[in-house]
């Protein structure tokens, strides 16, 4: 089942899961999506699902339709599509099949990880002082990543364990360790020397790197982000 996600300024507000045939969406309260903004129309866009497949069209709005930034009066949605109505942003996710074709591609199960370079690297995460602090703390946060890029744009996983390894064997591979509340990523494998993955535009090194809510990793060709819930 396909869903959209509803967000402003990059905060999700709703998720609507894509069970009938017509969703409007517009400023009024009779539409399946309402957004109250001066920005959008009355009647703004209409979606349409049939079988498999779901149209976007723009039902003469004043502000027009976007999808992915480009101005439309019909289109063909895809996953990961960006619908811009007004202000606000709907991201147009499919079920959840492309969710397990994601982690299959990028999510390294612990029986094909570089053992010794994890370990090193799930030891070397929190060192000192820092160490001492975070494993004092008593709160957990639960953190997950967005993809932000290519065919999965929009699939999220949750980042539940101890220590999650992402990448592409032979191309690029870190890991993300979670020590209390606090999550670092760490460089540990890649088909080049010195080919590190990018944190906000800036490649990592050799040490563990500590993560912030709203960061951009760029790891094996993909952008993720990194959001604490």
């Amino acid at each position: 089942m396909a869903r959209l996600v509803l967000s402003l300024d990059g905060q999700v507000m709703a998720e609507y899961n894509m069970n009938k045939e017509r969703y409007t969406i517009g400023r009024l309260p009779d539409n399946d999506i309402r957004i109250d903004n001066a920005a959008v129309s009355g009647h703004h866009s209409l979606i349409i699902n049939i079988l498999n497949d779901s149209f976007l069209e723009d039902l003469n709005s004043t502000n027009g339709t976007y999808a992915n930034g480009k101005l439309i009066k019909k289109h063909a949605l895809q996953h990961g599509d960006v619908i811009t109505v007004g202000h606000h942003q709907l991201r147009f996710v499919e079920d959840d099949e492309q969710q397990d074709e994601f982690e299959k591609t990028m999510v390294i199960q612990p029986s094909a990880r570089p053992v010794e370079k994890l370990r090193a690297a799930a030891e070397g995460a929190v060192t000192g002082r820092s160490r001492a602090l975070a494993d004092g703390a008593a709160a957990v946060k639960k953190a997950k990543l967005q993809v932000l890029s290519g065919a999965f744009a929009g699939r999220e996983v949750e980042l539940t364990k101890a220590l999650t390894t992402l990448g592409r064997p032979g191309v690029q591979v870190a890991a993300i360790t979670r020590r209390s509340d606090t999550y670092y990523i760490v460089h540990v494998d890649s088909g080049k020397p010195d080919d590190f993955p990018l944190l906000n535009g800036t490649p990592i090194g050799a040490q563990a790197t500590k993560l912030n809510d709203n960061d951009v990793i760029q790891l094996a060709g993909v952008k993720m982000g990194f959001f604490i819930n």
